[in-house]
């Protein structure tokens, strides 16, 4: 079942993982760091598009970072 603080939690991982920072990924994503910090608060999510953009980025599977299954591996 899908959490936004689960969400949260394991896109701050791999941000941090990957050595960057909330800046680094808000320029990824085309936004600020102070929505990537809400995000990673579990108090907001972001669109399908962005999740996919993440996804490609860190190379993890989508299923992993909404919480959906604890292999990160995509597939």
């Amino acid at each position: 079942m899908f959490s936004k603080e689960l969400f949260g939690q394991r896109l701050k991982e791999v941000r941090i993982k990957n050595g960057e920072t909330q800046a680094d990924l808000g320029k990824l994503l085309g936004m600020g760091k102070s929505p990537i910090s809400e995000m990673e608060k579990g108090k907001h999510t972001t669109t399908a598009e962005k999740i996919a953009l993440l996804c490609e980025h860190y190379k993890i599977s989508s299923d992993y970072l909404l919480g959906l299954t604890d292999d990160p591996s995509p597939r």
